[in-house]
């Protein structure tokens, strides 16, 4: 099963907050933990991380808290999910870095891993953080040579 760790879970819940109560330029640990419902260190691991990653800027002070580093239909969901994981890789040989796995040299599913994972890739680097507050739905259209192809749609606002 592939899934994403929990922390990573709770980063997206976060960022959705804070993208979505974006008429309030700073948003404090705090207010963001009774928010979402999350533990306060959980939050507050999550805000640094975050920030330091480029997603968040950190304002200091008593009035201080974080906000968005850009627009939030300008931040994808690989993005915050690369700085919480690392890089978006299936498998480890999926990734740039060789030699990571012991098979790697007669695996001979090597290469369409690398292809599976750039497609997971590229379809979290289309879903913007500004989406996570619509409801999404799959869709299928078809490409160039009349085959449907899943992508994703958004019930209202733009679409993939």
């Amino acid at each position: 099963m592939i899934r994403l760790g929990k922390l990573t879970d709770y980063g997206l819940v976060l960022m959705t907050h804070i993208a979505q109560n974006h008429d309030r330029l700073l948003h404090t640990a705090r207010d963001l933990a009774v928010e979402s419902r999350l533990p306060l260190p959980t939050v507050s691991k999550l805000l640094q991380e975050l920030q330091q990653g480029g997603l968040l800027v950190s304002h200091r002070g008593i009035k201080g808290g974080y906000s968005l580093a850009r627009k939030s239909r300008e931040i994808s969901v690989a993005e915050i999910i690369a700085v919480l994981e690392g890089p978006i890789a299936l498998t480890e040989c999926s990734t740039d870095i060789s030699g990571l796995c012991d098979l790697e040299p007669c695996c001979p599913i090597k290469d369409n891993q690398r292809i599976i994972s750039q497609a997971v890739s590229g379809a979290l680097e289309k879903v913007m953080l500004s989406d996570l507050s619509q409801p999404l739905h799959l869709t299928t259209i078809r490409n160039g040579r009349g085959n449907l192809v899943p992508t994703i749609g958004f019930v209202s606002g733009r679409m993939q």
